[in-house]
């Protein structure tokens, strides 16, 4: 497909954050197991879950407010901008040397700072697309952020991997510039579309009224705007459908090295395996927009919710050696693009345009507080049980009741 200007820069902005998802995922929980002496397997695994669960909550609790206000008109880049540059600075202040309990602080402020500035960027989608391009625009900024990441985060392995006898760099050393090269390239990929994004759908601040009286009006919006969704049955259960089913994806994501990690797997080969993940999930995202084309958007979204439920059986009952974790990654590739990009484009579909901001508000604190319930859930049950492999378990229930509220959700007319 060929994109508008404004397309091609909003999708580049999925190039620049996810190379900071990339590490975060990957490299991050690596070096904090390296800067965090002395701690169990279970109590890596336990303090990585506590870190993401805290993020994950303070977005859930902003967005609802911040998504609202931003969706009045000029709004929208404002706090885009404002929570970007959090992110960015954080980033770069990771590579200065700390101890392990500063430096998951700043991880975690870091976290919030992309992540919200990324419940703004989906917010675009509406302004920079239009509904019937929306499946394929969504689907290529997932899978141009999978293969673009890979860029950065090649030059930065290679740096941990070769620096000590290449360049006579200590490998913590080589691996805190890794926090810069990421934020560079993160910086350069969000240039272009703040340069050009225009706000078209937004609403307007009515004569007389003041920043003060419109937050007070925000939180009255709030209620109205949930009473909107709680009348829009076909959305209603979508929305709990995703708050389910994105655990599962989130948590999958978040939790792949450090549990690998629990269970004495190669930090290189799960590092690899990772990369190529990033590869299997270009074309997978590229051909999930397609697909979804002729078979619906929903019906593909419930077979990447399916695939999910395997992977984590799989993870449970058979991950233990390298190989295993090879297999693990190609397979959350194949759908972890397709099942994200259609979430957001589907949602989009079954919304107002003109209160995008405030509907993905509440979209994100669906998403937010299931990442919150499945981190949390592992953290209880592997501190519980002293087993990581109970906590990835565990997942699985929360994957088949969204599973089944979508299946409920396909029997209503008119909703593809």
């Amino acid at each position: 497909m060929k994109y508008t200007k404004l397309e091609r820069n909003w999708v580049m902005y999925d190039v620049g954050n996810s190379a900071l998802v990339l590490l975060n995922t990957s490299v991050v929980p690596i070096y904090f197991d390296a800067i965090n002496t002395g701690a169990s397997s279970a109590e890596l695994v336990t303090a990585w879950a506590n870190a993401q669960t805290i993020a994950s909550l303070v977005v859930a609790l902003l967005m609802p407010i911040l998504g609202s206000l931003a969706d009045f008109t000029g709004n929208k880049i404002k706090f885009f901008l404002g929570f970007f540059l959090t992110g960015l600075v954080l980033c770069l202040a990771q590579a200065i040397p700390m101890g392990a309990m500063p430096f998951l602080i700043i991880y975690v402020l870091c976290t919030i700072g992309l992540n919200s500035s990324m419940t703004f960027y989906d917010a675009m989608l509406p302004d920079v697309t239009t509904d019937e391009r929306m499946d394929s625009v969504s689907s290529s900024g997932y899978a141009w952020g999978y293969i673009g990441s890979c860029v950065p985060f090649m030059v930065c392995i290679a740096l941990i991997m070769l620096g000590p006898s290449v360049l006579g760099l200590d490998m913590m050393v080589a691996t805190r510039l890794s926090f810069v090269i990421t934020g560079a390239w993160w910086l350069i990929f969000t240039l272009p579309l703040l340069r050009t994004y225009k706000q078209r759908f937004g609403k307007e601040l009515a004569p007389g009224e003041t920043p003060a009286s419109e937050i007070a009006k925000t939180f009255r919006g709030l209620a109205a705007t949930l009473k909107r969704i709680a009348s829009d049955r076909a959305l209603l259960i979508y929305m709990v459908a995703f708050f389910f089913y994105i655990d599962g994806v989130h948590t999958v994501i978040s939790m792949s090295t450090t549990y690998g990690t629990s269970l004495g797997i190669d930090s290189t080969q799960l590092i690899l395996a990772l990369l190529v993940t990033q590869f299997v999930a270009f074309p997978s995202a590229i051909a999930y927009g397609k697909l979804a084309g002729t078979f619906g958007t929903l019906r593909m979204i419930m077979i990447a919710v399916f695939a999910y439920v395997c992977i984590v059986l799989f993870a449970a009952f058979f991950l233990r050696t390298a190989t295993e974790f090879w297999i693990l990654a190609i397979a959350v590739g194949m759908f972890q693009g397709g099942i994200q990009a259609l979430s957001r484009s589907f949602f989009g579909k079954l919304i107002p345009k003109e209160r995008a901001n405030e509907y993905y508000g509440f979209f994100d604190i669906f998403g937010r507080y299931a990442s919150v319930m499945g981190t949390l859930l592992v953290s209880v049950v592997t501190s519980l049980t002293g087993n990581p492999s109970l906590g990835v378990l565990s997942i699985g229930i929360l994957l088949v009741v969204g599973f089944v509220l979508l299946v409920k959700l396909s029997s209503m007319r008119g909703v593809s």
